[in-house]
């Protein structure tokens, strides 16, 4: 009875660990980017795309003013969050895209520089929350057909890192990018060692 017990258990953790919310695809980028160009959803483009550039978490993310990457006439080329839940600084790239899209955004919303960036809706002075940016996140992969339970605020995270470490295989370069203190907790965090075994395997027959 006790060994019969024990195998539920062994199958719920095993489903956590494979159950992490899978990173977007290029396609499935430029399918959320269309919708959400041709729907005139400019605050949902620019959230979307600054939270594929800036590989942040959503506590970080939705946080952030627009003094953090802007002057108040340009959005920089590259920008720099203390993270809060290491509380180590990290830098990352904003593409000419994003660029743009943050700019009109900031003007039709008229934010000022200590503004948040993605402010509520009726309320300047308080920034969207982690709970409303994950009801986003949901509604934009089911409005392109994948299943909203497979994807969170993570997926967008490790979207462009998974993309760079399958161009590149620089462990390193993205531990940097996702200002992890530990190598090992990116290997885990992009499931690399599964991936990176399975390719070898398929790649021998006996």
């Amino acid at each position: 009875m006790h060994q019969l017990n024990l195998i539920p258990n062994q199958r719920t953790n095993a489903q956590r660990f494979i159950g992490q919310k899978a990173p977007l695809k290029l396609h499935e980028v430029w399918a959320i980017r269309i919708r959400l160009q041709i729907s005139s959803r400019l605050r949902d483009l620019a959230l979307f795309n600054l939270a594929i550039d800036s590989k942040l978490r959503g506590c970080d993310l939705v946080k952030m003013r627009v003094s953090d990457l802007s002057n108040g006439e340009e959005v920089f080329q590259r920008a720099t969050v203390v993270q809060q839940k290491t509380g180590r600084p990290v830098q990352f790239e904003i593409t000419l895209r994003t660029r743009t899209v943050l700019s009109d955004w900031i003007t039709r919303a008229g934010l000022c520089e200590s503004d948040y960036l993605f402010p509520t809706r009726v309320n300047k002075s308080r920034h969207l929350s982690t709970r409303q940016y994950a009801r986003l996140v949901k509604s934009w992969v089911r409005e392109i057909g994948l299943d909203p339970a497979n994807y969170g605020t993570h997926s967008l995270r490790r979207t462009k890192a998974t993309l760079i470490y399958r161009k590149t295989k620089n462990l390193r370069a993205v531990q940097l990018l996702l200002g992890h203190t530990k190598l090992e907790s990116t290997v885990r965090y992009l499931g690399v060692e599964v991936d990176d075994a399975l390719t070898l395997s398929e790649q021998i027959e006996i």
